[in-house]
């Protein structure tokens, strides 16, 4: 449910670009979304379809870009993909990771007319 609320800011941000590049209508939005956001592509077009009617973004296609989980070892210094969310690095086998990638969200670009 807390979708609801990621697209409420971003349909905001959408709409104050679209206002500055005098748009008359927001077609496509390209949204960059990281496996560790916790964000489901689903839920985002149910409130994004249900929150943007009566606006200029009304009826606009989301496209989804998904960044991969990528963890650093900090004793090692490995980079990582984890398989699974394992978080044990595959070098030292320790757990002591720094998440480097995978909790993007934002809206990568937009195409208005």
């Amino acid at each position: 449910m807390h979708e609801q609320g990621i697209v409420e800011a971003l349909l905001a941000l959408a709409l104050e670009n679209a206002e500055k590049a005098k748009a008359n209508k927001i077609l496509r939005i390209y949204l960059v979304v990281g496996e560790l956001s916790g964000v489901l592509d689903e839920a985002v077009d149910f409130y994004f379809s249900f929150l943007s009617r009566n606006t200029i973004a009304a009826g606009a296609s989301l496209f989804f870009n998904h960044i991969p989980a990528q963890l650093r070892c900090r004793n090692c210094n490995t980079i990582f993909t984890p398989e699974k969310l394992d978080l044990h690095c595959p070098n030292c086998k320790e757990q002591q990771v720094e998440i480097i990638a995978g909790r993007e969200l934002y809206i990568d670009s937009m195409e208005v007319e």
